[in-house]
């Protein structure tokens, strides 16, 4: 949670496979200085335009693997040819139609995909606006959160085709090799094959059963871009797509709620670092630089009701008030507990009870959520123990503390905020 030094915030451009092994070698026929723009460009369009572009060829050719690979031929031919050619008008129109147009070859090359030919021929226009509910991305989330495939398959197939997520961050986000997450992707997207496993939006009964599965996708996508090692373009998506789906099932809380945590969160963007790129904890952001707009959206969405994503927009809403009423945010902690008892909402639950009443209560619950060992090693659970520790009054400790939390840290920029806090209580 933000209260706490070297906690989550937005960070680098956006990855992919194409561009990593470009950043080693200038393009062909690119001048030095203009090279690192036309990448970051292309970054840009790839973060706006993979999922949008791998989607409709999946739809079209039904190949998962051959949407992925034209997709990333597409940004190679980019990397080649926008260093001298200049960039085009319509960047993420121009990787859909070297996409497309590689896709055509591949399949004319077969010839026994003349059909479908005929159907990939329908993308050579400009495509019209498409209706909420016929959104590509939103078809390929459904289809990759089918409950045939195994829960982890579900998340990592999302991140990798709609968000267009290099495999290796995948295997690292899941704790295993790259060539393990590479033969797991291959045997989900063989699965939705071999099972026919529609490339639909399910309607009805199916429709409510898949939700759950879909926003927790959702929500890992966004917790994707609110890293701080993140893709912030992810955070954006993930409230693009959630802004669809309240649109497609507008009698459903959690729905509305997800949404509403979105943007709650995603207010403070501009706030969370200062000047010179350090991360900033809750209580020392300028309030003036949080987006407002978003925050008076989410407060109109979110529902009087709900499960565990209407519990935490709450959270979250009492966070973007003027003043923070750390007692309500605990009694709603205790309440997301009951529904989601997992060893970070109970360590989120101690920091709140230790800043609502006593450090020493926060303390006590934390040791309870370590019993199990699934805080072992977490930088936040250590950072969390340090912070109520100074409170408590032993700045010795809190300072071994915060040194050993950044020394688990994952990212450079939790290092620099855990070892800063440190300092300052020495």
């Amino acid at each position: 949670m933000d209260q706490v030094a070297g906690s989550r915030d937005p960070g680098a451009a956006a990855s992919h496979p194409a561009l990593d092994a470009a950043a080693s070698s200038p393009p062909p026929g690119a001048g030095g200085a203009a090279a690192p723009d036309v990448r970051a460009v292309v970054a840009e369009a790839v973060a706006d335009s993979h999922g949008r572009i791998v989607a409709a060829l999946i739809r079209i050719t039904g190949d998962w693997d051959l949407a992925e690979d034209c997709a990333q031929e597409a940004v190679t031919v980019a990397l080649e040819r926008w260093p001298v050619d200049g960039v085009p008008a319509n960047p993420g129109g121009w990787l859909m139609t070297v996409a497309r147009n590689r896709a055509i070859d591949v399949l004319r090359r077969a010839t026994v995909e003349r059909r479908k030919l005929a159907e990939l021929a329908v993308l050579a226009d400009p495509a019209p606006a498409p209706a909420p509910t016929s959104d590509d991305r939103l078809r390929l989330i459904f289809t990759c959160c089918h409950p045939a495939l195994a829960l982890e398959a579900r998340v990592a197939l999302t991140l990798r085709t709609v968000a267009g997520v290099p495999t290796a961050d995948i295997a690292r986000a899941f704790l295993v090799t790259e060539s393990t997450m590479t033969r797991r992707l291959t045997r989900a997207k063989t699965k939705i094959a071999q099972a026919r496993i529609p490339y639909r939006v399910p309607s009805g009964a199916a429709l409510a059963e898949r939700l759950p599965g879909v926003l927790a996708v959702l929500y890992l996508l966004f917790t994707r871009g609110y890293d701080s090692d993140g893709e912030p373009a992810f955070a954006a998506e993930a409230i693009r797509l959630a802004r669809v789906l309240t649109e497609l099932m507008p009698g459903e809380p959690e729905v509305a709620a997800l949404l509403a945590l979105f943007l709650l969160q995603h207010s403070r963007r501009d706030a969370r670092r200062d000047d010179e790129g350090n991360l900033l904890t809750l209580d020392r952001q300028d309030r003036a630089r949080w987006d407002h707009d978003a925050i008076a959206e989410a407060l109109r969405t979110l529902p009087a009701t709900g499960g565990p994503y209407a519990l935490q927009a709450r959270i979250a809403a009492c966070h973007a008030a003027d003043t923070t009423d750390w007692p309500r945010i605990a009694g709603l902690y205790d309440r997301l507990a009951e529904h989601l008892p997992s060893p970070v909402v109970q360590l989120n639950r101690a920091v709140a009870h230790g800043y609502a009443y006593r450090p020493a209560d926060g303390l006590a619950l934390l040791a309870a959520a370590r019993e199990g060992g699934g805080l072992d090693d977490y930088p936040l659970a250590v950072a969390a123990e340090a912070e109520l520790t100074a409170r408590a009054g032993d700045r010795e400790r809190a300072v071994a503390l915060f040194e050993r939390a950044a020394a688990v840290a994952h990212s450079y920029a939790e290092q620099r905020a855990l070892l800063a806090r440190a300092e300052e209580l020495s």
